[in-house]
Formats: structure tokens, C-alpha cells, sequence
């Protein structure tokens, strides 16, 4: 059997450009489950907590050897990511962007 992988490509296209639109640095993946924004600050364990506050829980990129980054998994359901992307507004605005 092999996985289908639609709905994942499908939450990639949906997060990258409203994620752009709102602010965020997104490189667009190849081929991963997984985006690493720009962090809103240089800080990315801080804006990972920050986010905590927006019920948000994003990965410190720094722990991946991407510091000032932040992971985003997206091999979610798609109605997760739909709900996402009203939090994700808030925090850009609490950093005054969006």
C-alpha cells in the first residue's frame, strides 16, 4: 500500500503564500512535511513560547541547526491547518506585522 500524499502537497500550498502574505519568510519545501519560517524575532526559542500564547506549538528551529527558524510541520489534517492560519494571523500582528 502506499500513502496518499495529496492532502499533505495540498496544506504546503495552502500555508506558504497566507503565511507570506501575513509577514512570515517562508521557503517553499522540497519534497519534506515540514516548513522552517523566519522566526518574527531572532530569538526562536522565544517566539516559540510567544506562539504558546496563540495556542500554537511550534518547534525552536535552533534545534535543528536553524536558529532564528521555526518548524512547522504541516502532515496534518487539512481543517487543522484552516484553523492554524487565524493564530498564526494574531501572532504576526502581536509583532506588529499583518
Amino acid at each position: 500500500m502506499t500513502a496518499d500524499l495529496r492532502v499533505y502537497e495540498e496544506n504546503c500550498k495552502i500555508l506558504v503564500p497566507v503565511l507570506r502574505e501575513m509577514g512570515y519568510h517562508v521557503v517553499e519545501p522540497n519534497g519534506a512535511f515540514y516548513l522552517f519560517p523566519r522566526s518574527l524575532e531572532p530569538d526562536d526559542m522565544a517566539f516559540s513560547q510567544k506562539a504558546k500564547e496563540f495556542d500554537l506549538l511550534l518547534v525552536p528551529g535552533s534545534g535543528f541547526g536553524a536558529p532564528g527558524h521555526f518548524r512547522l510541520a504541516y502532515c496534518v489534517q487539512t481543517d487543522m491547518i484552516h484553523r492554524a492560519l487565524p493564530r498564526f494571523k494574531a501572532l504576526a500582528k502581536a509583532y506588529g506585522l499583518g
